[in-house]
């Protein structure tokens, strides 16, 4: 008889190959339009098993890019999720303003965790669509009081509204706002593409950016599809070194790999100024 962790590995790797295909596929739709084609296509097949730790289950809505430090006005795309395709761990808040959002300078995302204070300087030159939305996630309570669900070699992923409580389910990963919104700034001529310190939005797909995000704690060479919202000081990349020191309890592998944080990582408030 097989035994649910079998059925749920196998459907993990079902999964994976799926978004795989579709990754390809999108890769092949690249290289008729970008000239540093080769090193996309390797770092895509050196982390194939990377790919899903910040990957989160959901529908993949498409919205239209917004500009990438071009310093044009942004109007940013809200896709709301139909309500019969959202999953059951989606917190609906609403959507942020249609407002055009700023995109010079910056503003300080403070995650207040239970091993310290992390701050996220977001540059708004870069990711203006993305910073907006956390800023009206957080005004909203979002994230206060939920934890850091998954973990892999250098990176840590948070941002599930639903990861909350002791012990975790089958369904942490699987939450997050109503609506998605379009890729930003994309690291595609940086090596690595994400170093220590960057934080990054977790997507199920090109321009499916949600609520959750990973922090990066080692240089990680993932292909550079996911937006960078941020940076963390020196102070933050200590934080989260701390809380991640005892690693993860491997539910996750052998495939698609990693597993719940040993420690938990308590996000108590997140604020935006």
């Amino acid at each position: 008889m097989t035994s649910t962790r079998e059925r749920q590995r196998a459907a993990a790797r079902a999964k994976l190959e799926r978004e795989m295909a579709e990754r390809a596929a999108s890769a092949k739709k690249r290289r008729q339009w970008q000239v540093s084609i080769g090193a996309g296509v390797a770092v895509l097949v050196l982390v194939a098993g990377v790919v899903l730790v910040v990957s989160l289950t959901g529908d993949d809505d498409t919205a239209t890019p917004a500009a990438e430090g071009s310093g044009a006005p942004v109007s940013c795309a809200w896709t709301e999720v139909p309500k019969e395709q959202r999953s059951p761990a989606t917190k609906d808040v609403g959507v942020p303003p249609t407002t055009t959002p700023p995109n010079t300078g910056t503003k300080t995302m403070a995650v207040d965790t239970n091993f310290g204070k992390i701050n996220i300087n977001m540059d708004l030159s870069k990711s203006p669509c993305a910073a907006e939305s956390f800023s009206f996630l957080s005004s909203k309570k979002f994230f206060d009081g939920t934890k850091c669900h998954r973990m892999f070699p250098g990176m840590l992923q948070c941002g599930d509204p639903s990861a909350k409580g002791k012990g975790y389910r089958e369904s942490d990963g699987s939450g997050g706002p109503s609506y998605r919104y379009a890729n930003e700034y994309l690291p595609t001529s940086e090596r690595p593409a994400y170093p220590a310190g960057v934080v990054a939005l977790a997507n199920s797909g090109p321009d499916s950016n949600g609520s959750q995000f990973f922090f990066i704690y080692q240089d990680v060479e993932l292909s550079p599809d996911y937006t960078v919202i941020g940076k963390v000081d020196q102070a933050g990349l200590d934080v989260i070194k701390k809380a991640t020191e005892k690693g993860h309890d491997g539910a996750f592998d052998p495939s698609p790999g990693g597993g719940h944080p040993k420690n938990d990582i308590n996000l108590n408030t997140v604020t935006v100024s």
